[in-house]
Parts: structure tokens; sequence; C-alpha cells
């Protein structure tokens, strides 16, 4: 039986969620002045509460049906890599796609702690979806995720007003390949593009000395399950091997301010109908999730 397309459904399905109807339902999702802060200073920030237990059952249990290249929804996908890793020895799942498959992962878009977060981190602005993705690292052989700028592989789009929400499903510890950020990184400007799934340290061939050195000092984002990590779309992040027992499931956010437009004519993604040069990024695939207006 087809799956229906949830791209075309802008608002929550489900009861995963609830949209706040008041302005003191929307005060207790509020990041601090504290917070956004840090974000700025160092270009990420770590343990935000994003999922409960049973909202992380959910989602675990429709990652294991959507990472079956039979599931009927399938053909639904973006992008679809049952290994990226550059490495024969470990596996690395990575899809982008998966928010118009099933119904939890197409809610957390809408996940009012998210969309409210994301509109301050983004300047207490109105805010448009990009695309999600998948991380899946196995035990003992998940593959590293190489450093890299988010943005580098977005440049079809402008201005830079991107940013993204990494979401545990699991514990992500050091030992199971947890993310890393180099802080104040984001003010770097922009470097150029290494293979996401290839040689973890490869963006070294571009850094500077000064900017070597500051490499050599990562900051580990432990996270507990449930709990997220925002970051700029310029701080400078990756994630290493999954030598653990246990897995490290994610699933990521991405989205950006209200107004940015394309500057490209290919397609921002696979199956999606080109947004031409000049035009601003909407419609049926990157829908507003927050208007940046409390009700």
């Amino acid at each position: 039986m087809p799956v229906k397309d949830l791209s075309s459904v802008h608002h929550l399905i489900g009861d995963l969620f609830k949209w706040p109807q008041s302005n003191a339902e929307w005060e207790q999702y509020k990041l601090s002045q504290t917070q956004i802060d840090f974000f700025n200073e160092n270009g990420f920030l770590s343990g935000i509460k994003m999922l409960n237990e049973k909202q992380i059952e959910v989602i675990r249990k429709e990652l294991a049906e959507i990472a079956d290249p039979e599931h009927p929804g399938h053909a639904l996908f973006y992008e679809f890599h049952s290994n990226e890793s550059t490495d024969p020895n470990t596996i690395l799942f990575h899809a982008l796609g998966a928010w118009r498959i099933t119904q939890g992962l197409h809610d957390v878009l809408w996940n009012p702690r998210f969309v409210m977060a994301a509109s301050q981190l983004l300047g207490n602005v109105p805010v448009r979806f990009w695309h999600d993705q998948i991380f899946w690292k196995p035990p003992k052989q998940g593959g590293v995720v190489a450093w890299h700028q988010d943005y580098s592989y977005w440049t079809r789009t402008k201005p830079v007003a991107h940013l993204t929400c990494w979401c545990g499903l699991d514990d992500a510890t050091k030992e199971n390949g947890c993310l890393q950020y180099i802080p104040g990184s984001h003010r770097w400007g922009l470097l150029p593009k290494p293979v996401i799934a290839g040689e973890l340290q490869g963006i070294k061939d571009f850094l500077d000395e000064e900017q070597k050195r500051q490499f050599e000092h990562p900051q580990f984002a432990e996270v507990k399950a449930g709990e997220a990590i925002f970051h700029h779309s310029l701080t400078l992040h990756g994630s290493g091997a999954n030598t653990s027992s246990r897995p490290r499931r994610a699933f990521v956010i991405n989205v950006f301010a209200e107004g940015v437009i394309s500057d490209s004519n290919e397609p921002m993604l696979d199956g999606v109908p080109v947004v031409s040069k000049g035009e601003k990024m909407e419609g049926q695939f990157f829908p507003l999730l927050f208007n940046g207006l409390i009700a």
C-alpha cells in the first residue's frame, strides 16, 4: 500500500506534541539569555531537553521501520545510504527525508521546544524548514562523520542564516561517537567542503596555523537521549567512531530564517522542484515552522 507523502501537511498530525495556545504556554519553552549568549559566543549549545521517554521510543520504533530499504515509503527519501562510510570496516547509516514518511519524524519539526529555541537562536525570527537527516552508528563498527561546516553543503541558498538541531535517541558519549565542536569556529568564515563520511580530520588541510592550534582542543558534546544540540551553520564539528556496545542514533533538523533565497538553478534536494535563483525558499518542501510571534 502506498505511503502518504507527509510533506503536504504543515502542522502537527499526532499527539506526541501539543502546540501552545497562549503566551504562558510558549514561555516554558524559551531559552534563557545565558544560553543564547553561550551560543552566540561559541557557535553551539548542548543539553537542551527536546523529547520525553515516550517520544524517544516512538521515534526509535519509526527509525527501525524506515531503515529497511523495503519500507513502502522508501521512495520518499531524498537520500538513503545504508552505509555512507568510506571505510569498509565501519557503518554509517545516513538518510534525508524521513519527515515525509512517518508521523513522529514529521511532527518533531513542529515540536514547540524546537521551534521556540530555533527562532531565538536565529535572532527571534520566523523559522522555515530546510531538510532533515538521520544518523545511525551501530555498536562496535559505527563510522565517523568528518569535521565540516554544514553551510559548506548549503551554499545554493543565501544569506547565511541557517541553524542545525541534532537530537540524540541514545545517550551520546565519547565512546559511541558524540559530536565534537571547535568553540568560536563559526567566526572563521566558509571553509572548503570535505567528504562527509570521509577522513575524520581531513579539514585540517584547509586551516591556518592559529586555527590548527584551536582544532587540537575540541569540546565533546555528550548528551542524554532526548537532549538536543543546536549549532550555527558555520561551526566546525564532527564525530568519531562508535567503539561502544551501544548504538548511537540521532535525527537532525536543519532550518533557516524566513527570507532566505535560492542561489542556484539546480535542484535543492533529489525529487524536489527547482527553486529558481533569486526566488524565496518556500512551498511544500520548505514549510514555515514558526512565524516568530507568540500566539
